[in-house]
């Protein structure tokens, strides 16, 4: 049943106060969720939702679907956006525990056949990590492994882009990628290919490695690859591209790699989303 809060200053719902992704993710590793679709999507994970947190007018359908144990604080309208600093025009939000940073052993060690890795050393921007976490889902990509500067993929706008596809997707946020490239080198045989505006293997002609085990590496969103990266991988490939255009958006460059690299396979649809 639901819970009504009358007082935005309740300390209940202090982890929706001002939706300070950073202060989320220092307090244990939570994060929010907005939206109906976001919360069930949450929900059928295998993640742990604290608490849900609707507008009257989204209680009753949300009372619905949310699991016995799991709290739903309902609150007026003015009450939710007194609290968060702006108005909530979904009416829903949900708090998340994000799961355990995986090591490069358990990343590998869980995947079955084929194994694609994509590693994103520094992306910035909220909106480019959710589109590369939704494209790794797409194409059924082992993991995705990013870099100690780059944006934390559980940030709010990274994961409304990536459609809840974040609470599925293995993640690792590496604290030293160069180890972490030689340990997928050395330890499991994986590939590592430097995707790159330079000179280098066209991707038309670039095949995967006989093992079928290999990782793409896509940089910054202007300034690609660190020079230091790249010298890590083993490969260098490139997508040529027409009438002076310099590069393409990273998400949208990464959805071009999987799909040339990916093995066939049939399409798969997760069931809350059809």
């Amino acid at each position: 049943m639901t819970i009504p809060v009358h007082d935005a200053d309740d300390p209940r719902l202090d982890y929706y106060r001002g939706l300070r992704d950073r202060r989320l993710a220092d307090a244990c590793g939570r994060f929010i969720a907005e939206g109906k679709r976001l919360t069930e999507r949450l929900i059928a994970s295998d993640l742990t939702v604290e608490s849900i947190l609707v507008d009257d007018r989204r209680a009753a359908e949300i009372e619905a679907i949310a699991p016995a144990d799991v709290p739903v604080y309902q609150a007026s309208r003015e009450v939710m956006a007194k609290l968060a600093g702006f108005a909530i025009h979904t009416g829903v939000l949900s708090v998340g525990l994000r799961r355990r940073n995986p090591t490069i052993d358990e990343l590998v060690a869980g995947a079955t056949g084929p194994i694609t890795l994509m590693v994103a050393p520094m992306l910035k921007e909220p909106a480019n990590v959710g589109a590369m976490v939704r494209t790794c889902a797409a194409f059924g990509v082992t993991g995705l492994i990013i870099g100690p500067r780059c944006c934390d993929p559980f940030y709010r706008r990274a994961v409304r882009v990536s459609m809840g596809t974040v609470f599925r997707v293995p993640i690792r946020r590496s604290e030293d990628l160069a180890t972490d490239i030689r340990a997928l080198q050395q330890q499991h045989q994986v590939q590592c290919i430097a995707t790159t505006l330079n000179d280098a293997e066209l991707l038309h002609d670039a095949r995967r490695p006989a093992n079928d085990r290999l990782a793409l590496l896509l940089g910054h969103e202007v300034d690609g690859l660190e020079p230091d990266v790249e010298a890590l991988c083993d490969r260098r490939v490139t997508l040529p591209m027409h009438l002076g255009t310099d590069s393409l958006n990273v998400s949208v460059a990464a959805a071009v790699f999987c799909y040339h690299f990916m093995p066939p396979a049939q399409p798969i649809r997760l069931p809350e989303a059809e």
